[in-house]
């Protein structure tokens, strides 16, 4: 069987793209997506990203970790997909999609950047340095110093495999100030380690500093491994955050065809 594909990436969050609008592709196995993904064997993704018909909206994003399981909502892969569906002439400047935690909408803007509405957060817990919270995947997100050698796949392996966290998982997000915003990096579950850039790690990010510092702005500027990021929000009392836009570019990297092993 061969697979029509294109390779995205988001601030360095990498996926891979297959658009079966016409059906034929279906769901993949386990074992196929965890192949395809694999950076020795296969042709190498955070993620692999599905592209279907919705009878309610311009196409349904089907999502995977890099595990083969079925993921929660990506931030990242979802501006690609946008992306992905403005090349393939599915889309012009504006998507409305479906994904795993609802309806996404999302518009393109003239100088290329993708601003992605995510969904509204209405609870946050905070705990002893650190906040927990669900931004269309779980993350915990906790504010240190000399975040640029920290150990974030030793450290972020262990609250993932926590008492709390071991059986449905976490993402971990270690956030930092800098003087425009914050810096962050990200032990994503599912791919089970560190990636350059995680999307709605990086909306959790923003929205617990803005808990944090007590922020009157709208916005926070993030800077991770992989590039800059910009999050809106509106603030409806401590914890309450609405109209969440997840804003950056969204990069073609290169398409092909792979064949799958028998």
């Amino acid at each position: 069987m061969k697979i029509d594909f294109v390779k995205y990436h988001g601030t360095g969050n990498d996926f891979i793209m297959i658009n079966d609008t016409s059906g034929n592709t279906g769901m993949l196995s386990i074992k196929t997506v965890s192949f395809l993904c694999d950076r020795r064997f296969g042709i190498g993704a955070d993620g692999l990203i599905i592209l279907k018909n919705h009878h309610d909206a311009d196409f349904e994003m089907i999502y995977y970790n890099s595990d083969g399981k079925e993921g929660s909502m990506c931030g990242n892969g979802g501006r690609c997909i946008v992306a992905f569906a403005k090349k393939a002439g599915l889309i012009s400047r504006s998507a409305r999609f479906k994904s795993i935690d609802g309806i996404h909408e999302a518009q393109i803007r003239e100088n290329g950047i993708i601003s992605l509405k995510m969904k509204d957060i209405t609870n946050i817990e905070q705990g002893k340095g650190y906040y927990f919270l669900d931004t269309g995947s779980p993350h915990y997100v906790t504010f240190i110093k000399g975040l640029k050698n920290y150990d974030v796949f030793g450290e972020g392996r262990k609250i993932r495999n926590s008492n709390r966290f071991r059986e449905e998982g976490t993402n971990v997000n270690f956030a930092e100030d800098t003087e425009n915003g914050i810096f962050v990096r990200t032990y994503e579950r599912g791919v089970e380690n560190e990636t350059l850039s995680c999307g709605t790690g990086v909306v959790a990010s923003a929205v617990c500093y803005a808990v944090e510092k007590n922020l009157v702005t709208d916005h926070v500027e993030i800077n991770t491994r992989g590039g800059n990021l910009l999050v809106r929000f509106d603030r409806e009392g401590k914890t309450s955050f609405t109209n969440i836009r997840l804003e950056g570019h969204a990069t073609y990297v290169f398409s092909g065809t792979i064949e799958l092993p028998a």
